[in-house]
């Protein structure tokens, strides 16, 4: 059983969402586009496929949203969803609905080989996720940034934040402001 609690965080956790309110239920949105919502008795609407849809179908259960007749997401009780079947489910209607080069920046910084990164590879891998996910790939464009705008991306910690600040000060330079 999962919680409108995980749901956020598995939302948020994803980069440039945007918590709001579409049609009266609490939603989740990438670039404007709603990937995710909750109605008033529990149910998480998520946008996918009519493929995804079906196959999710198989293995969690869930009743099709169609609208037009066109199949375009999925209906599930939260309290029938599992932590981790949720975050699979949040992830998949995330790259359903963000933009293409957005999904191809994350599953970069997924797979960790970016081209041109300097970033240090003692920072941990959530910070790192995120920092390659908002398109800071190098030191310089770290420095581009405060202390506080770096740690208001979800996976950005203190500790990512002391190594940043030793491997920005070994180069002479310094976050900003």
């Amino acid at each position: 059983m999962t919680s409108m609690t995980q749901l956020r965080k598995a939302a948020l956790a994803l980069p440039e969402v945007e918590e709001g309110n579409h049609f009266g239920l609490q939603s989740f949105l990438v670039h404007g586009r709603g990937f995710v919502s909750v109605t008033s008795d529990g149910q998480v609407q998520l946008r996918l496929s009519p493929e995804q849809v079906a196959e999710t179908r198989l293995r969690v259960g869930g009743e099709p949203i169609v609208r037009a007749d066109r199949t375009i997401g999925l209906k599930i009780p939260l309290a029938k969803i599992n932590g981790q079947q949720l975050n699979e489910l949040v992830r998949q209607a995330w790259r359903h609905q963000a933009p293409r080069k957005l999904v191809a920046a994350l599953d970069a910084a997924y797979a960790g080989d970016v081209a041109g990164s300097d970033l240090p590879r003692t920072i941990p891998a959530p910070a790192r996720r995120a920092l390659l996910a908002a398109g800071i790939r190098t030191l310089a464009q770290v420095a581009e940034h405060s202390r506080a705008e770096l740690l208001a991306l979800h996976g950005v910690g203190p500790k990512a934040i002391r190594v940043l600040e030793q491997s920005l000060s070994a180069s002479e330079m310094a976050f900003r402001g």
